[in-house]
């Protein structure tokens, strides 16, 4: 075991630092790789908490695996229940695959944080897809109640980024 995998160059950080870059400029959710017996699969956007890519060898090998992805795949559901008894919460969702920036430039302030009130002209975020920033409205008015993303983190297409409570 203190050996570490067979082929250590399959599961080399910088190597799979590389696929995950490759994922966010192609817009992609899932990367398979095989090597002989041992096998690389990536995958981002599975459960709303994920805030990367999920990395789970497909045969026994020594690399740590303690959560296998089905066996997370249940609590979604169940997460995707409060929304009916919150009537007046809206969520805003990421209209795209990209990187979620909370402010203009790293010097900034974020565009709203827990308690600013929104219209729905408002920016909230920016989400960068491929070198473009795209500036993302609230496209509702209220006071946001949650942020749901971390600034640079990765999102997928219809991820919450925001709860806002809509009463006014």
């Amino acid at each position: 075991m203190a050996e570490g995998p067979p082929n250590p160059e399959v599961f080399d950080v910088e190597r799979i630092r590389r696929l995950v870059e490759l994922m966010n400029e192609h817009g992609l959710t899932e990367i398979n790789l095989r090597h002989g017996d041992e096998r690389i699969q990536l995958r981002r956007g599975a459960e709303p908490n994920t805030l990367g890519p999920v990395v789970a060898p497909a045969l026994p090998v020594a690399v740590p695996s303690p959560v296998p992805p089905p066996a997370k795949a249940s609590p979604p559901a169940a997460a995707e229940a409060p929304p009916t008894e919150e009537k007046h919460v809206a969520v805003i969702k990421s209209p795209m695959v990209g990187t979620f920036y909370a402010s203009p430039d790293p010097d900034s302030p974020p565009y709203v944080k827990v308690g600013d009130a929104v219209g729905p002209e408002t920016t909230v975020c920016i989400v960068e897809a491929m070198k473009v920033f795209n500036q993302i409205p609230a496209e509702v008015s209220g006071r946001i109640v949650a942020v749901l993303v971390e600034n640079g983190a990765p999102v997928e297409f219809g991820q919450p980024l925001f709860k806002v409570d809509t009463r006014q």
